[in-house]
């Protein structure tokens, strides 16, 4: 069943699961991917946690604890969650000692409704490290134009980070840049290079999804024949940009002070129309040094029909050019659908907030002990 999983990891991509619950932890089965099927990581976000707690497995005692506390619901969630990603962490230090960091790898994270507001962002990604006060934690702070500066901040106090939502080639370049920003401000600070690491998480499926929307709209031939092209190009040029930055003199100067690359991790990569192959944007984006982080179902699709045959994104680059030209030239703006997808993103983490918070406040009242 793990030879496909086994192949993909021998090329150079690290698999990493895109969920996280307290049953997953507590029933072995965490331990249990990262034995059997090569999984070294796990990314978590609001709507993980906000399916997760909701479902109510694992929560209850916890929860009760909090409700006699009295906390606001603000202090559980982040309780509960920390709580998680701790535990999760701690299954998957064998791995990020044995690969020197690189792996072993647990996300968080910060308030998304904090993704417009810069101060805010770097108060939640130091608040969140030293609530998890684990050396693999990555802190999620979103790819937004209020981020990259948060992404410079944070990580030049020594935090890992892992930067979300990233979905044009533009914004990709900026994050690079912000994360060479904040390595040098590490430098400049005296820290240890080599014990600071990101991934930047660029979402794949759902540009195809929005793009597939207005390919259908235009309904000729040419359209049709375009389409489930454009993710797989975006994000293979998305690769060719971080060949380019990392192999600069900028990064190479860095690069003798022991800093880590920023690995391009392919995020969104469960596939949403059935008419295409379910491993789609996992064995089309096989290249080195880099994540790939999996729903559960994607995961086992791969394990059990995915064919990998080696690097599939270098080489691709002037054909990657070309379908994404051609989807121009039919009308579709490019600015636009990474806009629209970059703000759909946030407005859907926000709300997968806004339920966890009612949702949550709910069982503290259910779980109140009552006045006497």
């Amino acid at each position: 069943m793990t030879d496909a999983l086994k192949r993909l990891s021998d090329e150079g991509v690290a698999i990493w699961l895109d969920d996280l619950s307290r049953k997953r932890i507590t029933s072995g089965n965490l331990a249990e991917l990262i034995d059997q099927s090569h999984v070294v990581g796990v990314t978590t976000n609001p709507s993980i946690f906000q399916k997760a707690i909701s479902s109510g497995d694992g929560y209850e005692q916890q929860l009760a604890d909090l409700a006699v506390r009295k906390v606001t619901v603000d202090e559980a969630i982040r309780m509960i969650t920390t709580a998680d990603v701790r535990d999760a962490a701690d299954i998957l230090r064998p791995v990020y000692d044995t690969t020197d960091g690189q792996d072993g790898r647990v996300s968080i994270e910060v308030d998304p409704r904090l993704a417009h507001n810069t101060a805010a962002t770097v108060a939640e990604a130091k608040q969140l490290a030293w609530l998890v006060d684990r050396p693999n934690t990555l802190i999620k702070i979103p790819a937004t134009k209020a981020g990259l500066p948060a992404i410079t901040e944070v990580i030049g106090k020594g935090i890992s980070v892992n930067v979300t939502l990233i979905f044009s080639l533009e914004r990709y370049r900026e994050v690079m840049d912000a994360y060479l920003a904040g390595l040098e401000k590490a430098k400049a600070s005296g820290l240890d290079l080599s014990l600071i690491h990101s991934v930047a998480s660029f979402f794949v499926s759902r540009v195809d999804s929005e793009i597939d929307k207005r390919l259908d709209a235009i309904g000729t031939d040419e359209a049709k024949a375009l389409k489930g092209k454009a993710a797989l190009a975006n994000a293979r040029l998305a690769y060719e940009a971080y060949e380019e930055v990392f192999s600069s003199d900028r990064w190479n100067a860095l690069e003798k002070h022991g800093a880590n690359k920023q690995r391009p991790l392919w995020a969104s990569t469960g596939v949403k129309d059935p008419a295409y192959k379910d491993t789609l944007y996992v064995v089309d984006l096989v290249a080195p040094n880099t994540v790939n982080t999996m729903p559960e179902a994607t995961l086992e699709a791969t394990a059990d029909h995915g064919e990998i045959t080696g690097d599939t994104v270098r080489g691709t680059y002037d054909q990657a050019r070309a379908e994404l030209d051609a989807v121009a030239k039919l009308g579709i703006s490019y600015d636009d659908v990474v806009q629209l997808l970059e703000d759909e993103g946030v407005e859907k983490f926000e709300a997968s907030w806004n339920d966890l918070l009612k949702s949550t406040e709910a069982e503290l009242q259910r779980l109140a002990p009552t006045e006497a």
